[in-house]
């Protein structure tokens, strides 16, 4: 289980987050939703500490979040990497085995081999040799994955995954994501979709610089929260799987 504590992020004195309480429970995938600028990919920047928050803490099974980072795999927007850093998809994926191995070990041929096999499971091993840069959106996405896969996390957080990306990727990303969940990851994603909610989701958290809700689908993902996160317009919206209650 991770808790998140009274979570407050600003930038420039204007906040992202304001006093954020929620849980998020262990072994499901579970979305963040909310409107642009609600501070959804802050949220799960702010959890693991990739940017300063002026208070709050996350813990995960009552540690410090600190103290089990090594545990924590996250997948960052595609717009936030350097596309024309000279790097090829097995190093990428590699970069997933350096957490556990530490500081003054190398990967071996054990590492190498699980590259293979991760690369195996977002099926795009025939693309080991490519640089980055001559991938399209989906396969980019894909060997994120595969670099989380790789270094057995057991929290997997990605922010928007499914932006600009092909219907295969996002199908072969979302039915890994479902396999992961049951052998017990914790998956958190920041989503933009709200006719997927439905179909990805377990729970969901929704935002909009304040908590508006958090928890299962049937009581948290309704017309009513997504009224108070989005405005009164997407009330008129029929919106596949939410609860009019």
């Amino acid at each position: 289980m991770i808790e998140v504590k009274n979570l407050t992020v600003a930038y420039q004195g204007k906040e992202a987050l304001s006093n954020i309480h929620l849980t998020v429970r262990k072994g499901a995938i579970t979305g963040i939703i909310g409107p642009n600028g609600a501070g959804k990919s802050t949220l799960l920047k702010g959890m693991i500490g990739l940017v300063p928050k002026n208070k709050g803490e996350t813990t995960f099974e009552e540690k410090e979040i600190a103290s089990v980072r090594k545990n924590i795999a996250y997948v960052e927007q595609r717009n936030e990497i350097d596309l024309s850093f000279p790097i090829k998809v097995e190093d990428v994926v590699l970069l997933g085995t350096f957490p556990k191995l530490g500081l003054f070990r190398r990967p071996k041929a054990a590492e190498r081999q699980k590259v293979i096999e991760s690369l195996k499971k977002v099926k795009m091993e025939d693309f080991a040799k490519r640089q980055i840069g001559e991938l399209s959106g989906g396969q980019l996405q894909r060997v994120f994955i595969a670099r989380a896969l790789i270094q057995e996390a057991d929290i997997i957080l990605l922010d928007e995954p499914f932006v600009g990306i092909d219907m295969k990727s996002e199908q072969v990303i979302i039915d890994l994501l479902k396999e992961l969940k049951m052998q017990g990851k914790t998956i958190l994603i920041v989503h933009h979709d709200l006719s997927k909610v439905t179909d990805y989701f377990d729970d969901v958290i929704i935002l909009n610089r304040y908590l508006v809700g958090c928890g299962p689908l049937d009581s948290t993902f309704t017309t009513e929260n997504i009224q108070l996160a989005y405005g009164e317009t997407m009330g008129n919206v029929l919106i596949k799987g939410v609860n009019s209650q």
